[in-house]
């Protein structure tokens, strides 16, 4: 039942934010032109494209709870693991392109309309906090993700309302450019480690948090079982695992033995929690053609 929840509650979340953060872009636009600020309109800019890869997320993510067909035999899960891949690359070419204008900004300083920046940065923080509160406690690569592009906006206005207080004071055009630099920086060093565990599940690389050597061990300390061998385990979108192997037996006297000894391998296999888990035994006398 828990699990029904959280995969209802991720598309909404992200239908959600996707709203919100398209509504807000337009809202920058209007606002950057209206107080002259071209950190708030390049926002904007680096918001449309968030805007655009909710909408893929929201897409994917619900695509990805379809239930499996003879086109997609595991189902469409990896449907939202595709959704993670394009916000990682649609993030860092935003974050390229922010760097970019507060470098250019460090160059050629502009004054700005102090009072009007505070009040879309509050705005900002406010809209964006909330979105990035609703995807905080999401479970899958796609919602993660999501997240970092809403906490990267957060941040983004939390140093335009901290610039926007000082220039009230002090006019010191390189603030807003500096800090919109140091924290674009922070939020792509997390971005590429996203995108580098999205694209070990992609390459079906062994779930991090099961072990492998442990799984083997635990099946081979079962009396009656010699070895194993074409064990493999992935996952599908990092939170649902997949577990195949081939399992050698021995010393195996008659079929209710065989039916004992296969129970007791497939319940230790139960206490992994594997979503889908595929086991050939193979007796004494037979020999592996994989091999």
């Amino acid at each position: 039942m828990g699990h029904e929840h959280h995969q209802h509650s991720s598309g909404k979340n992200l239908k959600l934010a996707f709203f919100l953060n398209l509504g807000f872009t337009i809202l920058e636009f209007i606002g950057g032109i209206y107080v002259n600020s071209i950190a708030i309109i390049s926002d904007a800019v680096h918001d449309l494209g968030d805007s655009l890869s909710l909408g893929t997320s929201w897409y994917l993510d619900h695509k990805s709870k379809q239930k499996s067909n003879s086109k997609f035999s595991f189902g469409y899960r990896r449907f939202s693991l595709l959704g993670a891949l394009i916000n990682s690359v649609v993030l860092i070419g935003g974050s390229v392109y922010v760097i970019y204008e507060a470098v250019e900004r460090l160059m050629y300083p502009e004054h700005s309309d102090a009072q009007g920046m505070m009040f879309f940065a509050i705005i900002g923080v406010a809209v964006n906090g909330f979105a990035a509160y609703k995807l905080s406690s999401g479970k899958t690569l796609n919602e993660k993700v999501v997240s970092w592009h809403l906490m990267e906006d957060v941040l983004g206005w939390v140093a335009v309302l901290v610039v926007s207080i000082i220039l009230q004071f002090k006019d010191i055009h390189y603030l807003d450019p500096a800090l919109s630099l140091a924290i674009t920086l922070y939020i792509l060093w997390n971005v590429f480690k996203r995108l580098k565990e999205t694209l070990f599940i992609f390459l079906q690389g062994t779930p991090r948090d099961i072990n492998l050597k442990e799984v083997r061990e635990r099946i081979e300390s079962i009396k009656g079982v010699a070895s194993t061998h074409h064990v493999h385990i992935w996952s599908q979108e990092g939170e649902h695992h997949v577990f195949t192997a081939h399992i050698k037996l021995h010393n195996v006297n008659g079929f209710q033995e065989y039916l004992k000894l296969k129970a007791e391998v497939l319940k230790t296999l139960e206490t992994y929690n594997f979503e889908h888990f595929t086991v050939q035994f193979e007796l004494d006398s037979e020999t592996c053609i994989l091999e």
